[in-house]
């Protein structure tokens, strides 16, 4: 079997541009790769291969007429499930979209495909984004490419552990509170949220609009590099995006930032209930970047602690009404059992949505509505602005943070599953970072014992890619740990 599905978008770029393989061959080693270890790993929801190839002709024509589009041209990006792409299901892996096909390319697909990419697939999600594990889809449980009896992560799941697997070169998942860097942790990846408001939320259905971002999975640093380069830019359907600010060649920037850098490491994030191999893995990370010379200075993210509650009192409220508009009426599920204008709203609302979401409608609504939204709603949104004040302090100081990204490494199928405070705490070292809408992106530093992967979180300011990205990008060249592959 051919091991192209196994190289990154800059190696391939650098094959197609000297004429050393093509799209075709490329897109049909992801097919292959595919059918192959799928029906065990479940990352696709659905796929078109022959869509896939016709595309990948396309990009070989281009090339063949001196028309190439970039290093993206001719690349297979697979896609979440909650991402618009014309003509294809678009399901959130809810039941309640389960005959939906969407009729447009949210924004950064139309990017995407601007850039020659080729569009690959559907990819499984916690329904409606709403997990840290992604055994809340309505339809398969995705499993962790490195130990198949763990989870991959959530709710982008199905994305990371596709990357990891060899299914697709680079992915694109969405992160509320942590739904991209914590599956790229557990599985192995690279995976990258951006400032709030630098892509576009466009054609991406909400579940927390004020948190939500679109965001790369890559093998490595500088292949998300050129994913978010791709996708930039404010978009005049999106009234959040935002037009970019600083330097945005991201993957040229690598090679001119070198550091060193000041690092700031918070103590809030070392504390109980951090697993001892992941914490002896990031102060190793920590000791390697003193070791270049970087200042590591310890700072205090006092309300950090808080970040938590706070998310899930404005998440559940902003999913409650967004949520709203899949009633049985139009273009979602419809109760068969419904005989009136009330029951069916009921019923096909009770049918249609799973218990995780359930749950947090149901949450959502309470801290809305009267007598308790100045009690938690308001009173949450103001510790949201202290979190993002702690955030402001330290940067005072640092370039970036430094912290774990997940407190464990992937935990086995089912053993959170009747504890949901348990699964919430997944997230606890990312979720500030969307509450104040910094970029962050994990990156793999080392393994467990077991054969576990373990992640870094490397946090910027606001509009600081280029800077977190080449923090980043300088622990990965001095380590090999994202060249790793698991076996299946």
């Amino acid at each position: 079997m051919s091991t192209l599905n196994s190289k990154t978008i800059s190696e391939l770029a650098a094959m197609l541009a000297a004429g050393e393989t093509t799209s075709v061959a490329i897109t049909q080693a992801v097919i292959d790769r595919t059918v192959a270890v799928d029906g065990q790993v479940k990352a696709f929801l659905s796929s078109d291969p022959a869509d896939a190839l016709a595309q990948a002709q396309a990009s070989d024509e281009r090339r063949a007429a001196g028309q190439s589009l970039g290093p993206l041209d001719g690349i297979p990006i697979g896609i979440k499930d909650t991402l618009a792409v014309k003509d294809q299901p678009l399901r959130c892996a809810s039941k309640m979209l389960e005959h939906y096909v969407s009729p447009f390319d949210a924004t950064c697909i139309a990017k995407l495909r601007v850039a020659g990419a080729v569009i690959w697939g559907r990819l499984n999600m916690d329904e409606f984004a709403m997990g840290s594990s992604t055994e809340n889809s309505a339809y398969q449980t995705t499993a962790n490419p490195w130990n198949l009896e763990t989870i991959p992560g959530g709710s982008s799941g199905g994305s990371a552990a596709a990357v990891a697997a060899g299914e697709a070169i680079a992915t694109l998942g969405t992160d509320t509170g942590g739904s991209i860097r914590q599956p790229a942790a557990l599985c192995g990846v690279v995976g990258m949220k951006p400032t709030y408001g630098l892509i576009s939320r466009y054609g991406l259905v909400a579940f927390a609009s004020s948190l939500d971002q679109v965001g790369p999975f890559a093998r490595t640093v500088e292949d998300a590099a050129l994913l978010m380069e791709a996708m930039l830019g404010q978009d005049p359907l999106d009234s959040t995006s935002i037009a970019p600010q600083g330097e945005t060649r991201y993957a040229a920037a690598l090679q001119t930032k070198r550091g060193p850098w000041k690092l700031g490491v918070p103590k809030e994030f070392f504390g109980e209930g951090i697993d001892p191999e992941v914490k002896a893995s990031i102060e190793q990370a920590i000791d390697w970047y003193r070791d270049q010379g970087c200042e590591i200075v310890d700072i205090s993210l006092p309300h950090s602690e808080l970040a938590v509650p706070v998310y899930y009192i404005v998440a559940t409220a902003e999913a409650s009404s967004n949520l709203a508009r899949f009633d049985g009426v139009r273009y979602t599920h419809r109760s068969e059992a419904a005989n009136d204008a009330l029951t069916l709203f009921t019923k096909s609302r009770g049918e249609g949505f799973g218990d995780e979401v359930k749950r947090r409608i149901i949450l959502g609504t309470y801290v809305l509505s009267s007598g308790y939204y100045d009690a938690y709603y308001l009173r949450a949104q103001k510790v949201r602005r202290l979190i993002l004040g702690d955030f402001e302090k330290a940067f005072e100081q640092v370039d970036a943070i430094l912290t774990p990204t997940s407190p464990t490494p992937a935990f086995k199928r089912g053993e959170r599953s009747d504890d949901p405070l348990a699964m919430y705490l997944s997230d606890v070292y990312t979720i500030s970072v969307n509450l104040a809408g910094l970029p962050a992106i994990s990156i793999p530093s080392g393994f467990t014992q077991s054969g576990l992967p373990i992640g870094l979180q490397v946090i910027g300011k606001a509009f600081g890619e280029a800077d977190m990205f080449a923090v980043a990008h300088a622990f990965e060249q001095g380590h090999d740990y994202w060249a790793k592959t698991p076996t299946l």
